[in-house]
């Protein structure tokens, strides 16, 4: 994913788009997540889990609003 698509994730996304954000597999992911060693905070909820977009931003060095490369896209008009 670019720095572009990743900054118009929602606060929280499944361990599948947040395995993909960092160039992880699912199987990967879902065992990084089980072994309680995802790079990032991990949320269990229920059978479920999630990740907060701002770990995933922090562990990028993407987490300074004053970086260009996290400004969401100019909206088209």
């Amino acid at each position: 994913m670019t720095a572009a698509e990743i900054s118009t994730l929602p606060a929280v996304v499944d361990l599948v788009t947040a395995g993909r954000v960092l160039g992880l597999g699912r199987t990967k992911a879902y065992e990084l997540a089980r072994a309680e060693e995802f790079p990032c905070r991990v949320l269990r909820v229920g059978g479920t889990y999630l990740v907060p977009t701002a770990g995933l931003l922090a562990l990028l060095g993407l987490d300074n609003p004053a970086n260009p490369a996290v400004q969401p896209p100019p909206e088209d008009r």
